[in-house]
């Protein structure tokens, strides 16, 4: 039956290959159970509500990955992604989360048709290469600056920020807010090195790792909890049993009502813009390594995985999480050998499985997760590599988008910027016939000034 549905010995793998490299690849994505509760949450969105709906979007959509396009490639809440619905729309914006939630949806609905007529390739294609980098880069610097701040490495100071310090934190103490940014510090090393040394699930080892010392140190009286502070026991809770957190507070839960259509269409296109660089750019990434494109560089069914990837972000809305993207973690399981949907079936099933160990994974602290945040973003940022900054035209937009993300602290202002800033500067340069700026290119500026002006 496995080599009937997906077609095993035609792509030269076995049942063995494809379930080891399944397990490589949920080791090395499964931090997303602990990260994406703990950014949705700070949008106020109910914690262990969001893990079951990051745990189901997870399996959906890396179901549909194995079952429409048999590919080896998971899914789940992209990182990014989930910093601009809960940092920019929801606490940038103050516009509600039931409001960002059916932002998504809508995006989702859009992909699907995008997807079904082969649009969304085009616009891709329409994108300078450059400024695709460049967005990856600057969501780089946005979730790094995001993990610092999590970890109170980086707080509110007299120059708009600054290094922590005990008197930066009204109330804290070196038992409680101090030891947690020291054992951050030492979380990042901890990660870093397991990169270096290239450990197979390195993040979440890191997660695991810094959370462990926390416990240790909660244990010998070094951390102390401050529940007035929002620092609280490190220990699991396993009072409920092995219980499923409830979908209720958030399942369902879209308000179309709430934001202004111009700026709705806004957050919608930022949300695609994102998305729809981050599954293609990993689905040829994470192809190419596996040597599945074709002689063209295409990659041959990529209809059925964008579809997947398009059914899963507006399933994922109505369940209560952010965009559910393709996860460049996947590689990792693609190097294992994984070649088929099998891989993907089998990283789905243990996302299901994941769902009894609610528990541990809402147990993790932000001191834990913000070194997943910075080495993210460091992943994110080697892209800059990639981008030609000897040609002006192309170098001055793409450093406009890359800056505006962090200090502006918003995706969405850094993708306008990066656009509005390209299209005028190769307009008045005289550059748009040699640079063939598509139409595309030229109404997303539109959209993008017509924002700063309406709203």
């Amino acid at each position: 039956m496995l080599e009937k549905v997906f077609k095993l010995s035609e792509n030269n793998t076995t049942v063995k290959t494809e379930i080891l490299a399944g397990v490589t690849t949920f080791m090395t994505m499964a931090y997303i159970l602990a990260v994406n509760p703990s950014i949705l949450s700070a949008a106020g969105m109910d914690q262990g509500a969001v893990f079951t709906a990051t745990v189901l979007a997870s399996f959906l959509g890396t179901s549909c990955m194995a079952l429409f396009a048999n590919y080896p490639f998971a899914l789940a809440p992209g990182m990014g992604l989930n910093a601009y619905f809960a940092y920019t729309v929801v606490l940038g914006y103050g516009y509600p989360w039931q409001a960002a939630l059916a932002a998504v949806f809508v995006e989702g609905v859009v992909f699907i048709l995008l997807s079904l007529f082969n649009v969304r390739e085009a616009i891709f294609n329409s994108i300078p290469m450059n400024l695709k980098k460049a967005v990856s880069v600057g969501i780089g610097f946005f979730i790094a600056f995001i993990g610092l701040q999590n970890a109170k490495i980086v707080v509110g100071g007299a120059t708009l920020v600054e290094l922590f310090s005990l008197n930066a934190v009204e109330g804290a103490s070196m038992s409680d807010v101090g030891i947690t940014v020291v054992l951050a510090i030492a979380g990042v090393f901890i990660t870093s090195i397991l990169v270096i040394k290239k450990i197979k699930g390195n993040i979440l080892w890191g997660i695991l790792i810094t959370w462990i010392l926390g416990i240790l140190c909660q244990f010998a009286g070094i951390y102390v909890p401050n529940p007035a502070l929002g620092y609280y026991g490190l220990l699991p809770d396993f009072s409920a049993g092995l219980s499923v957190p409830g979908l209720a507070p958030i399942f369902c839960r879209l308000d179309f009502s709430a934001i202004p259509l111009a700026e709705f269409v806004v957050i919608i296109v930022a949300f695609l813009f994102v998305d729809m660089f981050d599954t293609l750019g990993t689905l040829i990434g994470v192809a190419s390594k596996a040597d599945m494109l074709d002689e063209d560089g295409r990659l041959p069914n990529i209809k059925g995985a964008l579809l997947a990837d398009a059914v899963a972000t507006t399933a994922g809305a109505v369940l209560g999480t952010s965009t559910t993207t393709t996860f460049v973690e996947s590689a990792s399981g693609v190097s294992e050998g994984g070649r088929t949907g099998l891989t993907a079936m089998t990283t789905a099933v243990l996302f299901g499985l994941s769902l009894l160990l609610s528990p541990i994974f809402l147990a993790i602290p932000s001191f834990a997760t913000a070194p997943a945040l910075i080495v993210v973003g460091f992943y994110m940022v080697n892209q800059v590599g990639g981008i030609d900054f000897s040609d002006y035209a192309e170098g001055i937009p793409a450093f406009i988008c890359i800056s505006a993300m962090p200090f502006f602290y918003s995706i969405s202002e850094g993708i306008s910027m990066g656009v509005i800033s390209y299209v005028i500067l190769n307009l008045v340069s005289g550059k748009t016939k040699e640079k063939k700026i598509s139409v595309v290119m030229y109404v997303l500026a539109a959209l993008f000034l017509l924002k700063y002006f309406l709203i």
